[in-house]
C-alpha cells in the first residue's frame, strides 16, 4: 500500500519471509531437528558457528533459557560477531584458507557430533572449509543459508564450491542476494537486512522440534529455563550436572 511506513514495508517483507521459510522449508526442519535428537539419544555433543553477522543466529541457540543445554558456540578468534577491531578484519578473516581445519583442530569436536554453520551468503572459505573439514572428522553437519548466493555469485573457497554443497541437510533462508529488503528513490542503496530475524526463527524452529522429538522418544530434553525465574537455576544447575560432559560454555 502507498502510504505505509519503511517499518510497515520492512516488518511486512520479514513476515512474508518467515512464510515462505514456514512452507518451504518444513521438511528440511524437521529432519534437522531428527538430527539433532539422534545426536543427543547417541551420546553426541552439538555446535554452531556463524561468522560476522551471521553469529548472531549461531549464539542465540547457545546458553539460554529454553534452548537446549548441549549446544555449544564453536568460536573462531575475530571472527565471532562485530566486537574485533577494525571490524573489516573479521570480514577478512573468513576468506583465510586453513582457519576452520586450524579451528577444529584444536576444538573438543569429534566423530558423531552435529554442528550447525551459519553462513548468508555461504561462499567464503571459513564455513566452506569448516562443513569440509568437519564432515571429514565424522561430524553431521547442518548449513543454513540462502541458496540464492550459489546462482549469482562466486566461490571464494578454492573449491569453488559453497556451504551447501557440504552439508548433511540444509536449510534455505530464502534472503536475496545483498540482504537488504527495501529501496526508496531518496536513498541511494538498498537497506534493511532481515538475514538475522529468518536465521533466528528458522534455528529456533529447529531447535522446538528437536526438543519435541526427543520428547517423543521418551528422553526429557535437556533444556534450561530463564534464572529469572524461582527455581531457575536450581532447574539449570541439575541439567548441566547432567549433561556436564557434554556442556563446553562452561570451562
Amino acid at each position: 500500500m502507498s502510504d505505509a511506513t519503511p517499518a510497515d514495508r520492512f516488518l511486512d517483507a520479514a513476515i512474508g519471509l518467515l512464510q515462505r521459510v514456514r512452507e518451504e522449508e518444513a521438511d528440511a526442519v524437521a529432519a534437522a531437528g531428527a538430527l539433532l535428537a539422534d545426536t543427543v539419544a547417541d551420546g553426541g555433543r552439538l555446535f554452531a558457528f556463524g561468522a560476522g553477522h551471521s553469529s548472531l543466529a549461531a549464539q542465540d541457540v547457545v546458553y539460554r533459557a529454553g534452548g537446549l543445554a548441549l549446544m555449544n558456540l564453536l568460536a573462531v578468534p575475530g571472527v565471532v560477531g562485530v566486537d574485533v577491531m577494525p571490524a573489516t578484519l573479521g570480514s577478512a578473516l573468513e576468506r583465510v584458507d586453513g582457519l576452520a581445519s586450524a579451528v577444529l583442530d584444536s576444538s573438543p569436536i569429534r566423530s558423531g557430533d552435529a554442528l550447525v554453520i551459519v553462513s548468508l551468503s555461504g561462499r567464503n572459505a571459513l564455513p566452506v572449509e569448516m562443513a569440509m573439514s568437519a564432515r571429514a572428522r565424522g561430524v553431521q553437519v547442518i548449513g543454513v543459508t540462502s541458496v540464492a548466493y550459489a546462482s549469482r555469485t562466486r566461490s571464494r573457497h578454492a573449491s569453488g564450491g559453497y556451504l551447501k554443497d557440504h552439508c548433511d541437510i540444509v536449510l534455505d533462508s530464502k534472503i536475496a542476494v545483498g540482504d537488504a529488503e527495501l529501496t526508496l528513490d531518496t536513498v541511494p542503496a538498498p537497506f534493511a537486512p532481515a538475514s538475522t530475524v529468518v536465521t533466528a526463527a528458522l534455528l529456533q524452529a529447529v531447535m522446538a522440534t528437536t526438543a519435541a522429538t526427543l520428547a517423543d522418544r521418551g528422553i526429557e530434553p535437556p533444556l534450561l529455563r530463564s534464572g529469572n525465574v524461582d527455581g531457575g537455576h536450581e532447574w539449570n544447575a541439575r541439567v548441566m550436572e547432567e549433561y556436564g560432559d557434554r556442556i563446553f560454555y562452561r570451562r
